[in-house]
């Protein structure tokens, strides 16, 4: 990758992602006991749920300790809306976020100024990780407003010291302009909106290679290594992957590093574990299962053994970067996210994988599920890439067949494929919507 240069990026804050596993433990129970406390002392919710459970913050003595307190869920931030959970009084908020409150009710979150810094502070390393100095332009294409998505990103590029753009996402027609125009050295949104990018460059006559892009930072939805691969191949960049969530801070709760092997926790601000989601045992290290998160640090709305739904797996092996913390790798699926077609578990995410490794295809795709009769339909809606799709491949019966022979391989069970017209999917410029489930449980 010409435009990256592997010698740009650095570590932001040497003296908290480099600790030894020692330090990191010992500064971890410190504040676990710290923000139990807290918790309990100051926000009823925490009080009641811990009393019934007849555990007590007195019972923190070790790490382990943790496990002795019940896990909270989104339905509990959901029945404590809008301010139930925060433990700040009113007149030290200094800012509001919310989920979109698509599934239900939205989660709402009070931040302090505290809040912000810290959240400034481990954006700007994930940043760093990219390569972002405070010579940088870094375009910012995730949604603003109560979205905790642009605002992280634009708190993190600041703290560096770098130039955010805050284009927010939509409008598609200026951020090509702005490209163009103001050239960014990175990008910030999520991956399906910079695949459309791409696409919409492309539709113009343009290649997305010429633009000035060195690296992306792409996030808020579930995307596989092929994805990364297709942003890599068209931008000719450094496409790394950043996680968070709403409940627990907002982007930058965990990042890849150029070495692409996992996303680096701020594990000084959260704790992680992994579960079992069906037994909600804690699992040994490396396996996979439901990553839980501890704000440890956390004073607007502290969350206390959050189950978030992700599922992963934990690395607490020293990054070839240097850094220390213990990485998460990328999410499988969520547990609540599993389609279960003619008894088979079945995760988007193993359709997608296949899609993206043909080039035939462009990176829009859609998942239906339908029960017609008795028996479940998987309808995968797929479209044909105008620039890869070669003239002699006029057999598109036998084209379908293959794509869905390649799909039953990955996922066990037969499906249904529909070839589109090139740029007839629907396009995403936020989360890409990619699974539409008709059937009718009730």
């Amino acid at each position: 990758m010409a435009k990256f240069k592997e010698e740009d990026v650095y570590i932001f804050n040497k003296e908290r992602e480099c600790m030894t596993r020692e330090e990191f433990r010992e500064l971890q129970l410190r504040r676990l006991k710290k923000v139990v406390r807290y918790a309990y002392d100051n926000v009823k919710f925490y009080r009641d749920l811990y009393d019934a459970h007849n555990v007590s913050p007195d019972d923190i003595k070790t790490l382990e300790d943790i496990q002795l307190l019940p896990f909270i869920t989104k339905d509990d931030l959901r029945n404590t809306y809008p301010f139930d959970l925060q433990a700040a009084p009113k007149e030290d908020w200094k800012e509001v976020h919310s989920t979109s409150g698509t599934t239900g009710i939205p989660t709402v979150a009070a931040y302090t100024q505290k809040d912000l810094d810290i959240w400034a502070e481990v954006t700007a390393r994930g940043l760093a990780s990219v390569g972002v100095h405070k010579n940088s332009i870094v375009n910012i294409a995730y949604g603003f407003g109560l979205f905790t998505g642009g605002h992280g990103a634009q708190y993190g590029a600041q703290k560096i010291g770098a130039l955010a753009v805050p284009m927010s996402s939509g409008n598609t027609k200026r951020q090509l302009n702005f490209i163009h125009d103001f050239p960014a050295d990175f990008l910030c949104c999520t991956p399906s909106y910079a695949l459309y990018l791409a696409e919409s460059l492309e539709k113009e006559g343009h290649n997305p290679k010429d633009v000035s892009l060195k690296g992306g930072v792409f996030g808020a939805e579930m995307w596989s290594e092929e994805i990364r691969n297709k942003l890599e191949e068209k931008f000719d960049i450094s496409a790394q992957n950043i996680y968070g969530l709403t409940e627990v801070m907002g982007p930058g709760v965990s990042t890849e590093c150029h070495i692409k092997e996992g996303m680096h926790i701020a594990e000084d601000h959260f704790y992680p574990e992994i579960i079992d989601p069906e037994t909600l045992e804690v699992l040994p290290e490396g396996e996979e299962g439901e990553i839980v998160f501890t704000s440890l640090t956390k004073t607007g709305m502290p969350v206390i053994r959050y189950r978030t739904k992700d599922l992963t797996s934990l690395n607490y092996e020293k990054c070839k970067c240097g850094r220390t913390t213990v990485r998460m790798n990328r999410i499988t699926g969520r547990s609540d996210d599993m389609l279960k077609v003619k008894g088979v578990i079945v995760f988007p995410k193993q359709i997608e994988e296949v899609i993206m490794e043909m080039k035939e295809l462009s990176s829009a795709y859609q998942i239906v599920v339908s029960r017609p009769d008795t028996l479940d339909v998987i309808e995968v809606q797929v479209e044909i890439d105008q620039v890869n799709f070669s003239d002699s491949m006029m057999d598109l019966e036998a084209f379908k067949h293959t794509i869905a022979k390649n799909i039953k391989e990955a996922i066990g069970i037969g499906v249904k494929v529909t070839l589109a017209e090139p740029y007839s999917l629907p396009r995403s410029e936020g989360k890409a919507v990619r699974v539409i489930d008709k059937r009718n449980f009730n």
